[in-house]
């Protein structure tokens, strides 16, 4: 029982939605652990992070002071958008080695599996090397650039410098727990991330509140709990040899599958670089609003991270689940999975919905003690909160296009919403309520801006998928 537990899944057999539910709880689980990452690292320097009794006596009467752990927060939350982008390269090659390997594995071909993975691998390792010599050098100039507040520039730049040094533990648990939940294992990958999320949680506050390093101890923590998890990864990975070969001949770059990799990763990756670019562009104008309004996204983003992951996970499962069947020919199977699929997701999102709406603001003070901050944070959220129903329909019926091969029709759609309408319309708004009393707008412009495309882009992927196209772009066995 426990060998079938931690065995690839054959999702081409029995109930659509029994194979689509049992393959998304244990990455719902995963995916709130690897949350618990960024959530961790805000509530310990949040808390542990404190100014000196001299300087909270000298500025306890001045309304525009904001504490060091509050600052703290902000600087890591500024972080987040400028890490997802150097992030993006290997989301890219997850997307295009999980789309491979589900339908090699589907369709049975052992060669092309075990090529795939091993190209896979190498192709990472390279990008890693490349990118931590191109970008370290533009770290600062990039924070400057982007208004990053002087009180906590420094703190970004530590914590982006050795999450950028440690990049490859980050890169190597996408692509492998990629590669293993094509072949149909959610549970493995659950498993490993559990453990360094432990990991995490105990260097956190070892470095922070024992060793007193500040903010770039929790993404020293960080990086050493995800290689952790990417070492189990591997290590599981070379022993599934009765699914595919595992050897060095198989690193050995081949175009053909170097290419593919790419072909279809390419789009996810983009889709990702997309919105991470409009995130940096949105931070700067969120930069503009002062400290705690970037403490108060902070805390938004943490609680976001959370309600978006089953959004996330069905996506990823239906990634799979259309990857394998497409893989078998099953294009009917695929079709009633990817109904059943949305409306699990959706009813789970609507879900989430009603909790943000009744405990909001609880769980906005799990993040800091200011009461304004927490007050803040919710009223931001409740803007938003309908906007996960829409992101739910989104992410379900793109993971079914992805799997089947159309990675292209995602990220249009995500260029439309992020490029062409979020961004404009939150500047666009931001400009127009400009007042005396409000030189740079009302900062509700960043939430309405992204409910408004979320909303969008439920629709426009519910046209586009069904118009089927999706179908034709199966990869040729």
């Amino acid at each position: 029982m426990l060998k079938k537990l931690f065995a690839p899944t054959d999702m081409t057999q029995g109930k659509p939605w029994q194979s689509i539910l049992i393959f998304t709880l244990p990455m719902i689980i995963g995916n709130i652990a690897q949350q618990l990452y960024s959530t961790v690292d805000s509530i310990v320097v949040s808390h542990y992070i404190k100014d000196a009794p001299e300087v909270l006596a000298q500025m306890a009467n001045n309304p525009d002071f904001v504490k060091a752990g509050d600052r703290a927060l902000s600087a890591v939350g500024s972080c987040t958008p400028i890490l997802n982008l150097l992030l993006v390269l290997f989301i890219g090659i997850s997307a295009g080695a999980t789309i491979m390997v589900s339908q090699y594995y589907g369709a049975r071909n052992r060669e092309s599996l075990s090529y795939t993975i091993g190209n896979s691998i190498t192709v990472t390792l390279i990008c890693c090397v490349v990118l931590v010599v191109a970008m370290t050098p533009f770290i600062r100039p990039l924070l400057v650039m982007l208004n990053t507040p002087a009180s906590t520039l420094d703190w970004c730049v530590d914590y982006l410098t050795i999450s950028l040094v440690g990049i490859a533990g980050m890169a190597f648990y996408n692509i492998l727990s990629g590669i293993i939940r094509g072949l149909g294992d959610s549970v493995s990958a659950l498993i490993y991330l559990l453990v360094a999320t432990i990991t995490n949680i105990f260097l956190d506050i070892y470095f922070v509140a024992g060793l007193n390093m500040g903010v770039g101890g929790v993404a020293l923590a960080t990086v050493i709990a995800q290689a952790v998890s990417s070492l189990l990864c591997l290590i599981k990975l070379a022993r599934m040899q009765e699914y595919f070969d595992f050897g060095f001949q198989y690193l050995k770059p081949i175009g053909e599958y170097v290419k593919l990799i790419v072909k279809l990763g390419l789009p996810s990756g983009l889709t990702q670089a997309i919105f991470s670019s409009a995130m940096i562009i949105v931070q700067s104008l969120t930069n503009q609003f002062g400290e705690l309004f970037i403490a108060a996204n902070v805390v938004i983003m943490r609680v976001d991270g959370f309600a978006m992951m089953p959004n996330f996970s069905f996506g990823m499962a239906l990634t799979t689940y259309a990857g394998q069947n497409v893989g078998a020919g099953l294009y009917d199977r695929v079709t009633q999975g990817a109904k059943q699929g949305t409306w699990m997701s959706v009813i789970c999102a609507t879900s989430i919905t009603l909790i943000i709406l009744l405990f909001g603001k609880g769980l906005m003070s799990i993040f800091t003690s200011t009461q304004e901050l927490v007050d803040m944070s919710y009223y931001l959220m409740m803007i938003l909160a309908a906007g996960y129903i829409g992101v739910a329909v989104t992410q379900s019926l793109s993971g079914i296009m992805r799997g089947a091969g159309d990675t292209m029709t995602p990220m249009w759609i995500s260029l439309i919403t992020t490029v062409v309408m979020r961004v404009p319309l939150a500047y666009g708004i931001s400009y127009m309520t400009r007042t005396p009393e409000l030189p740079n707008g009302i900062c509700e412009c960043i939430q309405i801006s992204l409910l408004a495309s979320w909303i969008f882009g439920a629709v426009l992927t519910l046209i586009f998928y069904a118009r089927g196209k999706w179908k034709d772009k199966a990869i040729k066995q």
